[in-house]
């Protein structure tokens, strides 16, 4: 990882917590941002992390977009500042699929996030968090506060900008709203305009969360955390990303090994299953920010104040690859598939996985592939 920063950036010593390390994370401090909605967020604090350096002409650099409860922490083990390892390893670094020795790779905690960017939990003017006080903010304006890092670094154009899931909403935001400034972007098991049934699938998970108890209207910040209720809406997403397949093959009616009886209290396998993910989750991030996050994949549609998608879509200028889970119940193939058939210089690929939406995380051979064709063909 390059430890110098680019001359033009704008570090400042902030960070979720004063007593949370850094580790390889940077900050950017990009000032007040007005939302989507006209309502001015200040001091806008973006935590990101870089692989590679930034060349002379400033045209090499490619910006990676995490999924929904991802940070900037792609590629690297867990440590101080990443309480897990990244979630694409092998695929940022020296001669790997987005190679660090060509590219000037950035990744940014995403506007609302938990680790390290400006969101629910961070202090607004008052020094408090801002909590139920945090405005709704949409992929627009997340994508208007990576705008705003790019500015700070010196980069006028993308060479390329991918993502996936969530991340994938960003990128094709990207070439959307910023068409002059993406060269190549790539749009992993996503979507132009989020479904009915996809924020079917997230008010049930919203939900969840807001009638925890221990939720307090979104102000429990120095008091018990809604841990049952995030816990419940990860259950709720997690079968989402899985398959039907692919749960039933792994567990079946298999009791979890280990517990008592049924009869007594124990589990079945998939249920432990649901637990552990539940666990890892409210052990590491906040209940508002996915709240927040959300409600902010519910907002997506590059269609919206533009004549609709297609006519949005058209605009878009970058050789764009988009790529889709071939058991995505989450994000169906057929989503992928017309929204190739629209874009103009795209073209639509298939990973093949039984692991459903989260394909696009655990399937690293194909993935790769992929991303070094978008890259270099």
């Amino acid at each position: 990882m390059s430890t110098d920063p680019p001359t033009t950036a704008a570090s400042v010593p902030w960070s979720l917590d004063p007593d949370e390390p850094a580790g390889d994370r940077r900050f950017l401090a990009i000032g007040d941002l007005t939302l989507e909605s006209g309502a001015v967020l200040p001091g806008v604090v973006v935590a990101y992390e870089t692989w590679g350096r930034l060349n002379e002409r400033a045209d090499n650099a490619v910006l990676v977009e995490h999924a929904l409860t991802g940070d900037s922490h792609v590629v690297g083990p867990a440590g101080p500042g990443h309480p897990t390892a990244g979630w694409w390893e092998g695929l940022i670094g020296p001669g790997a699929p987005v190679d660090s020795d060509r590219y000037f790779v950035i990744a940014t905690n995403v506007l609302g996030g938990c680790r390290g960017t400006t969101g629910p939990s961070s202090p607004a003017p008052d020094g408090r968090p801002w909590g139920s006080r945090f405005p709704r903010v949409t992929i627009r304006d997340q994508v208007a506060a990576e705008a705003a890092v790019a500015d700070l670094l010196g980069i006028d154009r993308w060479a390329a900008v991918l993502g996936g899931s969530m991340g994938g909403m960003r990128a094709l935001e990207w070439a959307v709203s910023h068409p002059d400034r993406v060269a190549r972007c790539l749009v992993l098991a996503s979507t132009a305009a989020s479904t009915a049934d996809q924020v079917a699938w997230c008010q049930t998970q919203i939900l969840a969360i807001r009638q925890d108890p221990d939720f307090a209207g979104g102000d429990y910040y120095g008091g018990p955390t809604p841990d049952a209720g995030l816990g419940l809406a990860r259950r709720i997403a997690h079968l989402t990303y899985r398959s039907e397949s692919e749960i039933s093959s792994r567990f079946g009616r298999r009791l979890q090994a280990g517990d008592p009886p049924r009869e007594d209290g124990g589990r079945f396998a998939v249920e432990s299953y649901l637990d552990h993910h539940a666990h890892k989750l409210t052990g590491r991030f906040d209940a508002n920010s996915y709240l927040v996050l959300t409600e902010a994949m519910n907002s997506h549609d590059v269609g919206r104040g533009r004549g609709g998608v297609a006519q949005a879509l058209r605009a878009v200028t970058a050789r764009t690859v988009i790529a889709s889970v071939d058991s995505d119940r989450c994000y169906p193939p057929r989503l992928s598939v017309g929204l190739a058939g629209v874009l103009p210089r795209a073209r639509w690929v298939s990973i093949s996985s039984s692991q459903g939406h989260d394909g696009f995380l655990t399937e690293p051979d194909q993935v790769g592939a992929i991303l070094r064709d978008a890259l270099e063909g």
